[in-house]
Formats: C-alpha cells, structure tokens, sequence
C-alpha cells in the first residue's frame, strides 16, 4: 500500500497493546497488506520483539517500541519521534486491560487503572496523530472495544464505562475528521479464543454464551480491522462493529 502522495514507501501503522493475542494477530495483518508496523508494549519489549521477528521472517516491515499509554506526555514524546521519519497512516488502538470486581467492592485505582489505559490512551494516541493525518488527507483509525461495552458485563463496569466511551470518541472524531479522508471505527469482539478467554471460560461456557457455539480467533478479528484500514474502507466512518458470533 503507498501512500497518498503517490509514493510506494509503505504505510505505516502503529498498534497500541500490540504483543498480545488480538494485537499481534492484528499486526501480522497489516503487516500482510504491506504496512509498515509499529508494535507498541508498555514496558517490556520482549512480547512485541517477538511479533516483530516473526513479521520479518514473513518478509513484512516492523519496529517495537515501548511507552506508557496513560503518560501523555511520554506518548506524545514517542509518537512525535514516529512521525520525524513520516507519517503515520493508521493507527489501531488496541490497549486495554481488566481489573475486575463488583462496582460495590471496586476499589477506585481499579476503576481509574481500566479507564486510564482503553480511554485516555485513546487520546494520548490519538491526538497528536490528527494534524499529519489531516495534511496527508488520508487516515484509518480503528479502535478495539468489546461486547461487554454494548451488553454489560457483571464486574467489569470499569471496563464496559471504559470501552463504550470508545464509542462516543469515535463517532464524534469520525464526523470532525471525514473531510480529511480519515475514517474512525469501533471493532467490538466477544468471546475469542485466547489466554484471558480459555482462563474465564470453559468449552460448555462458550456453547451457552456464544449463539454460534465457539469462540472467535484473533485472526477473524485481525482480518475485519485489516480490512477497516484499508483503502477500500474509505466510506465506512463512526461505526460500532461487532464480531462476537451472534452475541449482540
């Protein structure tokens, strides 16, 4: 994929939380359909150096780099350094994490901790992606949320609060942006198959959650967020997709 202006350098993209099971699957994906990735880890590169060998070993182009989502200005330090070499075309965000308990026992670093990576990462990563965005009139923004931010989730309502303010941003981001060629979508999954979903969940849970009987994989999420990115995409804009087998 080249870029707007008519070059064949490759796009380049940067996923946040991008060493887990969804986020390396996304960043082989895109790796895949030629970007160049960025795979971002908070604090320890060793997960992220690992997608990155094998993106390279697949022929694909990928850097790891390291820094802490709910630090804005250590985010904005390092997205800043990104853009020095050109801009950045696509950005998924991906981070989050799960700090679960009932909302009357939660404690309040609990709630702060969820909300803080999902939601003011949001912005930490988004913003200073906006401007060179817009002057390269082209843009892909995705954002990784969950069903239980659409169906609620007993002990997570930190998660689900932090998740389904993803959803507001986006839709009111994709409407300020559209004109600049940049699109802004939510991809909510369900149950996918994974350490954190074979952890909560046995075969006969999956079965009675999931109307189509399994879990999904990380590469059925990775493909439709691919997909969101791509220039084909371009009149998809604000909206909240789900991929999570029937759920809702």
């Amino acid at each position: 994929m080249s870029e707007s202006t008519g070059t064949s350098r490759a796009r380049r993209a940067l996923v946040t939380g991008g060493s887990g099971d969804i986020g390396a699957a996304i960043c082989r994906e895109l790796a895949g359909q030629g970007c160049a990735v960025h795979v971002h880890a908070h604090a320890n590169t060793q997960r992220a150096d690992a997608v990155v060998a094998e993106i390279r070993a697949a022929g694909g182009q990928a850097h790891a780099l390291a820094f802490d989502l709910t630090d804005g200005a250590a985010t904005r330090a390092a997205i800043e350094a990104l853009l020095e070499s050109g801009p950045i075309g696509v950005l998924v965000h991906n981070a989050g994490i799960h700090d679960d308990a009932p909302l009357a026992g939660m404690r309040e670093e609990q709630w702060h901790r969820v909300i803080d990576v999902s939601l003011h990462g949001f912005f930490h990563a988004v913003q200073p992606l906006l401007l060179p965005m817009a002057r390269a009139r082209f843009g892909r923004i995705v954002c990784v949320s969950s069903v239980a931010a659409v169906l609620g989730n007993r002990g997570q309502a930190n998660y689900a609060a932090a998740k389904s303010a993803l959803h507001g941003a986006a839709k009111s981001l994709a409407r300020e942006m559209a004109s600049r060629g940049i699109t802004v979508n939510v991809v909510a999954p369900g149950v996918i198959a994974g350490a954190l979903a074979d952890a909560a969940f046995d075969a006969e849970q999956v079965r009675q959650l999931v109307p189509a009987g399994r879990a999904g994989t990380a590469q059925e999420v990775a493909a439709l967020i691919a997909f969101l990115c791509s220039a084909n995409a371009g009149y998809i804009n604000g909206q909240i997709i789900g991929i999570n087998g029937g759920m809702g």
